[in-house]
Parts: structure tokens; sequence; C-alpha cells
């Protein structure tokens, strides 16, 4: 059993255990964890880690743990991605799902491995998803135009490739943070750091449209201070459901990939950077801390690059 050093995750509590995610841990994830403590030594971080995994994965499982099947562990690290964890902790969850399923096997408590075919962490490519330019014209224009929820999906969409801002921090906006005739975001990020973040016409004029036939009739004459709202009740849009709604709109025009909003915002960078932007720039319009977090799409860049020349040049 190979253990792998703790990675923090997005959620917060993840860092100790007993984090409340739901039920108690069975005995078997128990018994299991003890004979990582005292058969295999390890370390107290590591157990910890191996804990709070094992509390989400026992609180998502729909049935027993012995009585998991293959797909129902694979559809737990899908939703991994909706969560927003990143390759790192989702290689983690799945070390840990492995291990504790082998653990499983051999004291005879499930007859067949179904962690055995899990994807292996190493198959999964550290650089960032991202859609290519007419992937996400068709993304844009899944929402239809002719009801208030298409209206604002589509303005989220648009404002979301437009400025490259996180699922939280889109679903966060007030209305006063919009700036439209500067064409700019006030944008309240990590660390409750504020950045001014500019959007273009297209998204401006989504907004627009959403604001004027879309919002008033979701809210029917309630109030709220939230610019993207759910319901009469004036609740701003959550991150999970945003995510299942940018998925089902990605299905609908054939986009059938793992689709989450920090695709979008993938690409919204890469696309930035093939363009010819400036890492600088970049950086401070995704309120990355260090530039080094940036770097990554110049390396998606020459990718790209590597690929076309493969696609068209007659000796590649």
């Amino acid at each position: 059993m190979q253990p792998l050093a703790p990675v923090a995750e997005p959620l917060s509590g993840l860092g100790k255990p007993h984090s409340g995610f739901g039920k108690p841990l069975s005995g078997l994830a128990e018994s299991f964890l003890n004979f990582c403590r005292v058969e295999k030594g390890l370390a107290r971080h590591t157990l910890s880690s191996y804990r709070l995994d094992l509390e989400r994965f026992n609180s998502e499982l729909p049935v027993p743990e012995q009585q998991a099947s293959g797909q129902q562990l694979a559809d737990y690290v899908e939703s991994l991605y909706g969560a927003k964890y990143s390759p790192r902790s989702i290689a983690r969850h799945v070390a840990t799902l492995r291990n504790y399923y082998r653990f499983l096997t051999r004291e005879g408590e499930v007859g067949k491995d179904p962690a055995e075919f899990l994807a292996s962490p190493k198959q999964w490519s550290t650089l960032p998803k991202y859609l290519n330019r007419e992937e996400v014209e068709r993304l844009i224009a899944a929402p239809p135009d002719d009801d208030p929820r298409g209206l604002r999906d589509r303005a989220m969409l648009e404002l979301l490739y437009a400025t490259g801002l996180r699922v939280s921090e889109l679903c966060g906006l007030e209305l006063t943070a919009v700036e439209r005739r500067m064409g700019v975001l006030k944008v309240i990020g990590k660390g409750n750091k504020q950045r001014v973040v500019p959007f273009g016409e297209p998204a401006g004029g989504a907004v627009d449209r959403y604001l004027a036939d879309g919002r008033p009739k979701l809210l029917k004459g309630r109030a709220s201070r939230y610019l993207f709202v759910t319901s009469s009740r004036g609740s701003a849009m959550t991150r999970q459901t945003f995510w299942s709604l940018i998925r089902k709109h990605g299905r609908s025009v054939g986009i059938f990939r793992r689709l989450t909003p920090h695709v979008v915002r993938h690409s919204f960078a890469t696309h930035l950077v093939e363009g010819g932007a400036d890492l600088r720039s970049v950086q401070i319009m995704l309120g990355h801390a260090d530039i080094s977090t940036t770097q990554v799409y110049t390396h998606v860049a020459r990718r790209r690059l590597r690929e076309v020349i493969d696609r068209h040049h007659p000796r590649a």
C-alpha cells in the first residue's frame, strides 16, 4: 500500500478528522485505519487524509460499502471534479479507495474488488482541460434566449468566458459589482482580495438582456442583491447548481467530456495566451497570487502549437 502525502482540499473543515460530511465511519473503515496505523506504520497526516477521504465517500455512497459497484466508485470520482478538487487531490482519493477495497477484499468482506479498474492517477494530464473556440461558441449559444432561465444561463456563460472568474466568484456576484459603463467587474476573490476584471460587449449585452427580461421574471417583484438568482426568493446561484447546468448545456450541443466551470476558466486563459496576452495580465485577471500558477498556460499553448504543426505541416 503506497500512501500519498496529504493534500489541501478546497472544502472548509477538511484539514481535521470528523469534518462533518455526514455519517460516521463504519467499523470496516475504522479497522482499515487501524491496520494502516499499526501494521503499515503510516504517518499521522496520511491517516488523517485517509479518514477524511473515507468520510466524504461514506457520506456520498447510496449503498453500504460492501455493496458498492465499480460504476458507483467511478461516479463518485467524477463528482470530485464537480466539487473542484485538484487532480492531485483526486489522485489521493482514488489511492485511498483502491487501498481500502484491497483491504476489504483481503479480509473477505467483498468478493470482487470494485476499485480494481478505477482510472490510475498516472493517466491524468496535469495540464488544464479547455475548450476550443468553436466549442465555446456552441456552449454559450446552448441556453434558450426566450425564457428567463435561459437568459440567465447565457449571461453567466458569456461572463464566465469573458472574465475567467472562479465559479464561486461568478455565483457570488452582486449587482453593485457590475460597472456596465466602464465594462468591468469588481470581484472579491480568494483571501477577500478585490480585483477589477474587464469584460467585452458580447458579455455586457447578455447581462443587459438578462437584467431587462430575465431577472425580473425570476424575482417576481422581490428584491435581491445578487446578480444571478435562482428563484423569487432571491437566492444566489450555487456552485453545484451551475455545475449541473453547464454540464446539461454542454451535452445539448455535443460536448460530452467532463465539463465544469473551471474548464471554461481554463479556456479563457488559454485563448488569451494563444492570442499573445502577457502572463502578468492573465495572472491579474485570474486572481492568481503567484505567476507560477499562471505559467501552466504557456505549456498549454506550446502543446496546442505542436498539435497544429503535426496536423498541418507537410513534413511534420
